[in-house]
């Protein structure tokens, strides 16, 4: 068992614990006791679904206010805040809270990570892509493997981030 951040309405949580390369590896355990973590992948895919229901502008612009939520620190003002966020999407509270907690975590990860120079610009160039750009989800989360930091930089300074 790793570090846990929060549990859900469903019984189902998040935590931190050793991945491939450092403690920060973000891992999911369902109601069914299933523990992985989510790849980026995944959570594009529920963003990409999410949108069609919502709206591109809507889920987006909840995102920037979890992205500008994230330090390098977990804060539980604001896990409070991500679950108040989901509380505008009806029957799919649980779903985007879970989803946007995973991010908030995934991007504090990024901020970890040591000699980082993009830090959790990474993942928002990705949803930007897979939700203004049209990218396929699996375009949006592989598309930067292999670039050079600048390169990425670069991208996320074209697009105000």
């Amino acid at each position: 068992m790793g570090q846990m951040i929060k549990t859900f309405s469903d019984g189902s949580f998040l935590e931190y614990d050793r991945g491939k390369f450092d403690e920060w590896c973000v891992y999911f355990t369902n109601i069914n006791g299933l523990r992985k973590p989510p790849s980026d992948t995944d959570y594009f895919a529920q963003l990409l679904q999410l949108s069609q229901k919502y709206g591109v502008e809507k889920i987006y612009s909840d995102y920037v206010k979890v992205y500008e939520l994230t330090g390098k620190q977990i804060l539980n003002s604001s896990l409070n805040s991500i679950s108040a966020i989901s509380e505008t999407y009806k029957e799919d509270v649980l779903n985007v809270d879970i989803i946007f907690s995973i991010l908030y975590m995934a991007m504090i990860a990024e901020e970890q990570k040591q000699f980082t120079r993009l830090g959790k610009r990474i993942k928002r160039l990705g949803i930007h892509m897979l939700l203004f750009e049209r990218k396929s989800v699996h375009e949006a989360a592989n598309f930067m493997r292999g670039m050079g930091w600048r390169d990425i930089a670069a991208l996320c300074d074209e697009r105000g981030f």
